[in-house]
């Protein structure tokens, strides 16, 4: 008699890949993961030949390669808020002006994510502070969104232009309103108040 239950291969339940090894993974993939060691090792292995690559066809480094999104491993560690190795990147020369396929930049993604830390250490760095993506977004509104009370100070400290509005005609006022954010309404209240008096 032959049993009726099926089996993990009938069910197709059999794991067909193995999970990936730290080896395989991209320098962008070990970026967002914070694994700085292995980054180390990731660019000290880059041949002659990468090398040479890179500096005909991008901007001389292998840390400030593009992948399929446009994002670099610098984007990729802001995003994830891997303060460690965004530090270990900057000071490498990953370049944080850089702007992803729908105009995403580091600091936009360190905002949204409300990575206070990271936003200044780009801002440290000359990062765009103004920088906009695919639909008018900026660091700002992007934090205040986020509702990133030390991000929307860091930011309005550094310039941040508060004019800006997004495509849809937020300006971060209008949009801390929007959605209720009232502490991020006093901090944009006092950051006017502070310019009309200076």
């Amino acid at each position: 008699k032959h049993p009726t239950s099926l089996t993990n291969k009938q069910r197709g339940n059999e794991v067909t890949l193995l999970p990936a090894s730290i080896d395989s993974l991209s320098i962008h993939q070990l970026a967002a993961q914070g694994e700085v060691s292995e980054v180390a090792a990731h660019l000290s292995k880059v041949s002659h030949v990468q090398l040479y690559l890179c500096v005909i066809f991008a901007d001389g480094s292998l840390l400030n390669n593009q992948d399929e999104r446009g994002f670099t491993p610098l984007m990729w560690a802001a995003a994830f808020g891997e303060k460690t190795m965004v530090d270990f990147l900057l000071d490498k020369g990953a370049d944080p002006k850089t702007i992803a396929r729908e105009r995403e930049s580091a600091l936009t993604l360190a905002s949204s994510g409300g990575y206070v830390d990271i936003v200044e250490s780009l801002l440290r760095q000359g990062a765009d502070i103004n920088t906009y993506d695919w639909n008018g977004g900026t660091p700002l509104l992007y934090a205040v969104r986020g509702n990133h009370i030390k991000c929307v100070q860091a930011l309005l400290a550094s310039g941040a232009d508060m004019t800006i509005e997004s495509e849809s005609g937020y300006s971060p006022m209008a949009l801390a309103f929007a959605l209720g954010h009232k502490k991020i309404q006093k901090v944009l209240e006092n950051h006017i108040l502070k310019l009309y008096k200076s």
